[in-house]
């Protein structure tokens, strides 16, 4: 597939209430700065779970498996209500479908006002409905910023906006912490939960607003070349969307699975023999790595094919884990710490580049995207049976072979947008 060119008459923005197609250049820069702020947003409120995890799980005296269900019903909203969301939004139009997300969400966040008088299983129902307007939201807003200039720098523009979702996802948990937990502790009641959320809720309806004031370009649907022997009788029929599925499934499983055994992977005897109060302060640098990577490689990508990006940080992220499984000491925690550099640019050009030529089935296609996200639930735990049976350490080989699909990905497709 090297010398595979790919020409898209591309979705043309056009500003709202019709006219002209909207030109590329100065008029998309507010509409960028407003979709990057909702990435921020559900950054920092899906990173909240971290604090609220162990919280929930001391003031209801929960065991872990019990504790973790706040992550199916975060995970599973993706699976659920991802291509419901990509119908809704063919429906009522992107702008709109972003309006509904954020208000879905807020009525979420104002849920944990009961749920903290009530019991754990609303709280489970609020964690549904919240993610379920993140969904909405993501469905919306990702082919959204593929289109709000030219296809050749569509994953440079979504990697930017990553940036400020890892932003929120970097600072969410220090201030839930601050805000949830440092008066109060991990075990007091769940009354602690109430302000933040409120004051979540009262932001998501804010930005409702501002957005569905703003003057915003319309996805128009069009007609797109496809790529060499892919049909157009659906998303389904492009080869390019259902392999982009399942890197999307394994990257979100690679990026939480090694995430999620950090703790105890530096607790090691022969890796750092960190307590794990100590090896929790390691793990924002995992994340810190993937926010501060994807200013990078908005950069890169101005200028180097997407594929060729997410290919080379693929075979990296492969190298550093296997140097993590086989190795010892500081250099296997730093090498394991480093993926999260690695995995920065990694969803943004999965996500643009399995969408690139889909035209009228955008929406479904950005819906399957996001279904596949439950990866994020069940590799994991994939890699907990490994890590039971094998230990912890050679569990991580799960993970890199996620990152050979990429990898694979990757390579066969990295001809995108070259002109």
């Amino acid at each position: 597939m090297a010398n595979m060119a790919h020409k898209s008459a591309s979705l043309a923005p056009q500003q709202e209430g019709g006219g002209d197609g909207a030109q590329v250049g100065a008029s998309n820069t507010s509409p960028l700065i407003i979709v990057t702020l909702l990435f921020f947003m559900w950054g920092l409120i899906t990173s909240l779970n971290d604090v609220l995890i162990p919280h929930l799980k001391a003031i209801y005296t929960l065991t872990y498996v019990q504790a973790m269900l706040v992550q199916f019903c975060f995970f599973g909203a993706y699976f659920i209500v991802s291509l419901p969301a990509g119908a809704l939004i063919r429906r009522i139009g992107y702008q709109k479908g972003a309006v509904t997300g954020l208000l879905i969400a807020a009525t979420g966040c104002a849920l944990f006002y009961p749920a903290s008088s009530s019991g754990y299983a609303l709280f489970l129902f609020a964690f549904f409905v919240l993610a379920s307007g993140i969904t909405v939201l993501q469905v919306a807003a990702n082919p959204y910023v593929t289109v709000l200039g030219p296809a050749r720098t569509a994953s440079s523009r979504l990697t930017l906006t990553q940036a400020f979702n890892s932003l929120g996802t970097t600072i969410g948990p220090a201030v839930g912490g601050m805000l949830i937990l440092s008066a109060v502790g991990v075990a007091s009641d769940a009354a602690s939960v109430r302000g933040p959320y409120l004051g979540l809720a009262a932001a998501l309806v804010l930005l409702a607003v501002l957005f569905w004031a703003a003057k915003l370009p319309q996805i128009a649907d069009s007609e797109d070349v496809a790529l060499p022997g892919e049909g157009h009788g659906s998303a389904w029929s492009h080869r390019h969307l259902v392999l982009g599925a399942i890197g999307i499934f394994l990257y979100v499983g690679a990026e939480v699975s090694i995430g999620s055994f950090l703790v105890n992977f530096l607790g090691e005897s022969h890796i750092a023999s960190l307590s794990h109060a100590d090896a929790a302060s390691y793990v924002s640098i995992y994340w810190g790595g993937a926010m501060v990577g994807r200013f990078i490689g908005f950069a890169v990508m101005r200028s180097v094919s997407p594929g060729k990006t997410l290919a080379f940080n693929s075979l990296l992220a492969i190298a550093l884990v296997s140097t993590a499984v086989f190795g010892k000491g500081t250099v296997a925690m730093w090498a394991i710490l480093s993926v999260g550099l690695c995995n920065s640019i990694m969803f943004p050009t999965i996500f643009s580049m399995a969408l690139n030529g889909l035209g009228k089935y955008t929406g479904q296609g950005s819906g399957i995207l996001c279904m596949a996200i439950v990866g994020g639930a069940l590799v994991p735990f994939a890699q907990g049976a490994l890590a039971d049976s094998l230990g912890v350490q050679m569990s991580f080989l799960l993970p890199a072979a996620c990152y050979a699909f990429i990898l694979y990905f990757g390579a066969k497709y990295a001809a995108m947008y070259t002109e």
